[in-house]
């Protein structure tokens, strides 16, 4: 969360905690350009566009590499691992990242299982290996949020074992994940600051209110002005069938 005063300058971050059980009571006001962050610094920005305005979207072109580098001189000469990541229930994607990265990216995704399969001097080789990966099995090289939120409430197909047993793959460390959300029932997707924490996986946020759990996209509330309030917003949200049994 950042703060900023009605000038405009900039200010520091404040950072909230999401441990289980942590209530928050904010309502969501206007929304607008994010801005930029430079370390803990806050540089806001007032143009309308949300969640970045054209000034402030940037483009990360490693994203879309296939091995040929769409940069003007290639600079990504850390040792790469390349990894199969799984997300509950069947939905199945290669990836890529520095080595040193491998279980911080994972989480960042959400991932409920993972494979590391390859070990690659630079990012040229992993993202050719990546691409040819997809293409060979079949494999997602990116997962949409509708599909995480499905994992929510769901377990991993035994169809990662089979995957993980093709001859292509040299399984080198295996990852399970342990989100510990506990969820009998999928979410309700909302864009919400209000409820008590659950828990969270990856950039999802799960919150109990008035007996209906939602999800919270995180990217989705970014740009928003948070303002403090009471437990009892009054905004209608969407509730569960289950809570009304």
């Amino acid at each position: 969360m950042v703060l900023s005063d009605a000038n405009g300058t900039p200010t520091s971050v404040t950072r909230l905690p999401l441990e289980p059980g942590t209530t928050l009571e904010y309502t969501l006001g206007d929304r607008q350009c994010a801005g930029s962050l430079e370390g803990d610094v806050h540089h806001p920005c007032d143009r309308p566009t949300a969640p970045y305005c054209s000034y402030h979207t940037t483009t990360w072109v490693c994203a879309r590499c296939t091995g040929t580098c769409l940069k003007d001189e290639m600079d990504c000469y850390e040792e790469h691992a390349v990894y199969l990541a799984a997300f509950a229930p069947d939905t199945f994607k290669v990836g890529v990242t520095r080595s040193w990265r491998l279980e911080t990216r994972l989480r960042e995704q959400g991932a409920d299982r993972a494979a590391h399969v390859h070990t690659v001097s630079n990012g040229r080789i992993a993202r050719e290996l990546e691409a040819d990966i997809a293409r060979e099995h079949g494999l997602v090289d990116r997962v949409r949020t509708d599909a995480k939120l499905e994992s929510l409430a769901a377990t991993v197909d035994d169809a990662w074992e089979s995957l993980l047993a093709r001859e292509a793959f040299d399984v080198l460390d295996r990852v399970d994940f342990e989100w510990e959300l506990d969820l009998e029932r999928q979410p309700v997707r909302e864009v919400m600051a209000t409820g008590t924490v659950v828990g969270t996986k990856g950039r999802l946020l799960v919150l109990e209110r008035g007996g209906t759990t939602y999800a919270v996209d995180m990217r989705d509330l970014v740009g928003y002005e948070l303002e403090e309030a009471g437990p009892e917003s009054t905004r209608r949200l969407q509730s569960s069938l289950g809570s009304f049994s």
